[in-house]
């Protein structure tokens, strides 16, 4: 071991050698197979992880637990880097197993030989770049030994400081670098991870002429209630701001001139489809609001957007459901599934296969080329996005997060929430209090908001009875609160059209979704 290899600068090297690693690993899976190892790991943690607890990271970070799961795997393997860059045989020891775990997650992920590639690629630049360092840091060593006293006769020119400064900037310049060099890397294979993103979404261009499935066209913005009330969420969630939980860490490019679906399991006749084959039948729009089980009371991963797609039932009816068939089941191209009962069809709520969402194809993120949408049913069992095949199966097959703890059958909760006022205090006299509310299938009926312990009052609602499908559709509500001085407790509550009212809780999101009025404390002063 090189004794100036040791310490903070054994540290640098490993961190540098393991950095450089990571990019070529990175950069050369996406080139290769738009493969990400780091990815690749990730979706290994996730699926051998606890439903527990993926539900408390969910809980506690929403939206943000999948970059801080990438962002810990690379801060463990950098970690891991600098501890044994000290010594070259360990950090071959530790590159070659980290290859052999990158190899068997980019397996597992499909792959394949260019994934196993990638990972021995990757490994072997890491121990190569670690042991070049290593020679570097022996001509150190070197040079500090001949400086001792029992080398009188150090050669001049090594007496020259210069010298040895110019050695120790060449090994620590070396070390650093490597890691600026893996960061380049890193965002090359961004560049590339991105490259056909775009181009496959704009070759597909939505038919102009589309059925209205609901009593009523939407309402515009201008219809939507009063802007007075900032805060307030739209009555459509733009596609930008629309929640997105999934088990993908890195969003699937999938290329619409070679996706089909297939529709099989206990049908007469099979049948797969092509974009364009969607495309050219009859469309429909309809307003959906769809809700993650992990939702809280008053969270944010819920929206309400206008899906454009093939009605589900003309697709079965094609296909000749079986009489033994019990479940529908969609599977997506990343391996992801999620099934829900045949007979939830049977009310004719909306069910489609979506090609478009908000006027505009899927964005990738939210399931290109096509999804699944299924009113009134929390998307783990039915939001299937990148779909590829709807096999119609028995109950007895269960989806990806049945055995992870969730409940089989999962009808979307009574809920509302408080999105106005946004701070929590306010000044005394006439203020607005406005939210939104939903309760798929059967739609809200009324809104009601209690101040302290006072009565419940209705509110007014807008949207509910304009757009969608039985109420498939959230809607927004509001009312004139008199704020007196104080601290004041705000509480929302729904009732849908069938009389049953928004349990009152509280119920945590587990199994089946969290249970509760939406609570809100404001100072007046």
């Amino acid at each position: 071991m090189a004794k100036h290899s040791g310490g903070t600068a054994g540290v640098v090297l490993g961190v540098g050698a393991t950095a450089a690693a990571l990019g070529v690993g990175e950069f050369t899976g996406m080139a290769l197979a738009d493969l990400s190892l780091v990815v690749a790991v990730g979706d290994v943690v996730v699926d051998v992880a606890p439903g527990s607890l993926v539900r408390r990271t969910i809980g506690l970070l929403g939206t943000a637990q999948k970059p801080i799961l990438l962002t810990g795997i690379v801060c463990i393997s950098l970690l891991l880097g600098g501890g044994v860059g000290a010594n070259k045989d360990r950090g071959r020891i530790v590159f070659g197993l980290a290859g052999i775990v990158g190899a068997v997650a980019a397996l597992r992920s499909g792959f394949g030989l260019r994934g196993v590639a990638t990972a021995a690629l990757a490994a072997t630049s890491g121990i190569y770049l670690l042991a070049v360092g290593h020679r570097k840091a022996c001509r150190l060593d070197d040079w500090m030994d001949q400086a001792t006293e029992e080398q009188p006769t150090l050669d001049p020119i090594l007496q020259d400081p210069r010298v040895k400064a110019a050695t120790r900037r060449g090994f620590l310049g070396y070390a650093s670098g490597l890691t600026m060099a893996g960061g380049a890397l890193v965002v090359g294979s961004r560049v590339l991870a991105g490259r056909t993103t775009e181009p496959y979404r704009s070759q597909v261009v939505l038919p102009t002429s589309r059925r209205t499935d609901g009593d009523r066209p939407a309402p515009t913005s201008t219809e939507a209630i009063e802007v007075y009330q900032n805060g307030l969420s739209p009555w459509i969630t733009p596609n930008d701001d629309f929640y997105r939980i999934d088990t993908a860490l890195m969003v699937p490019r999938v290329d619409p001139a070679d996706w089909t679906v297939r529709i099989d399991g206990l049908v007469d006749s099979p049948l797969e489809f092509t974009l364009q084959d969607l495309l050219a039948r009859d469309l429909t729009d309809a307003a959906v609001t769809l809700a993650c089980v992990s939702n809280e009371v008053g969270g944010d991963l819920v929206g309400n957007a206008v899906w454009t797609g093939v009605p589900l039932a003309e697709l079965l009816e094609e296909a000749g459901v079986q009489g033994g068939a019990e479940q529908i089941m969609g599977r997506s191209v990343d391996g992801f599934s999620a099934g829900f009962p045949r007979s939830e069809l049977n009310d004719g709520r909306t069910a489609m296969v979506a090609v478009g969402m908000n006027g505009e194809p899927l964005p990738f993120r939210h399931g290109f080329p096509a999804r699944l949408v299924v009113a009134g049913l929390y998307g783990y069992v039915s939001a299937v996005k990148w779909l590829e095949q709807i096999e119609l199966t028995t109950m007895s097959v269960d989806g990806y997060w049945i055995p992870r703890g969730w409940a089989k059958e999962a009808p979307i909760k009574i809920a509302s929430r408080i999105d106005v006022p946004t701070r929590s205090f306010t000044t005394p006299g006439r203020q607005a209090v406005a939210g939104v509310a939903w309760a798929p299938t059967n739609g809200v009926a009324e809104v009601e908001l209690a101040i302290d312990d006072g009565p419940w009052t209705k509110c007014r609602l807008k949207g509910g009875n304009a757009a969608g499908k039985a109420g498939e559709a959230w809607v927004q509500w509001s009312t004139v609160w008199d704020a007196i001085p104080g601290n004041r407790r705000l509480r929302v509550r729904a009732w849908d059209r069938n009389g049953i009212v928004q349990p009152v809780g509280p119920k945590y999101i587990a199994p089946d979704g969290a249970e509760g009025y939406h609570t809100r404390q404001v100072l007046v002063a």
